[in-house]
């Protein structure tokens, strides 16, 4: 991808939004000062060219390979979210929470709803930060020691409760996202907006679409897996 070299900062940071780390990361501006190439940057700052474009290659293809699901284990489900979807999720956060901030601290006057978008997403990440939370350390390590029978199946809502803490989770963070969805026109930047305004919206996108996928892996095969696997054990304990 060394035509990326010949593309300014801005552009690519509007296109590839994952991007926005990596030139963080190498004191690179994309908002006030991205209309640079990306090589001019790279020159200016005496960087390793091959190493930023790497790294943002690496970005730019993050997206797994498909994974058939069917085939993983109530563990490896398991693993794959935290991997996956938990890592995206902590490592996205705090730097739309930014971005989102800097729009407000810039433009909050001229477009106010940018104002409620920050206090929703930073719902979202206090809400996501108790949810990953709770699934680590107490829902994942129970359908693992299920899955090792390893467990006392006496009560269904050693799971079931859990479980439907974790639904009730997911609604409320999607339902935030609906509002922030609402609030922008779903993720319409205004015409005179800075880098920094269309990298806010277009992180926001993708990280309900994240979510998305998230959900549906884990309302859709994890948790419905779980609970026929416990029914299964425990009748097959009764016979």
């Amino acid at each position: 991808m060394n035509e990326l070299f010949n593309k300014t900062i801005s552009k690519i940071v509007t296109e590839y939004h994952q991007t926005a780390p990596v030139f963080e990361k190498y004191g690179i501006a994309f908002c006030c000062n991205g209309k640079r190439l990306l090589i001019n940057a790279c020159t200016e700052k005496q960087l390793n060219k091959g190493d930023v474009l790497s790294e943002l290659e690496q970005a730019i293809h993050t997206a797994s390979a498909e994974i058939d699901f069917t085939k993983l284990s109530l563990a490896g489900l398991a693993d794959y979210i935290v991997r996956v979807h938990h890592a995206y999720v902590k490592f996205n956060m705090p730097h739309i929470l930014q971005y989102v901030a800097m729009v407000v601290t810039k433009h909050g006057d001229r477009f106010p709803f940018m104002k409620d978008v920050c206090l929703l997403f930073a719902e979202v990440q206090n809400e996501m930060t108790q949810h990953m939370l709770k699934e680590e350390r107490i829902l994942f390590p129970r359908i693992k020691q299920l899955e090792q029978n390893a467990l006392m199946l006496d009560d269904i809502n050693y799971f079931q409760g859990p479980i439907d803490v974790m639904i009730e989770d997911h609604d409320l963070a999607g339902s935030l996202l609906q509002q922030i969805r609402k609030l922008t026109n779903d993720y319409t930047a205004p015409e005179d907006a800075c880098t920094t305004f269309r990298l806010s919206l277009a992180s926001l996108q993708a990280f309900e679409a994240d979510l998305h996928r998230h959900v549906q892996v884990e309302n859709d095969l994890l948790f419905p897996r779980t609970i026929a696997l416990y029914q299964k054990l425990a009748k097959s304990i009764a016979c």
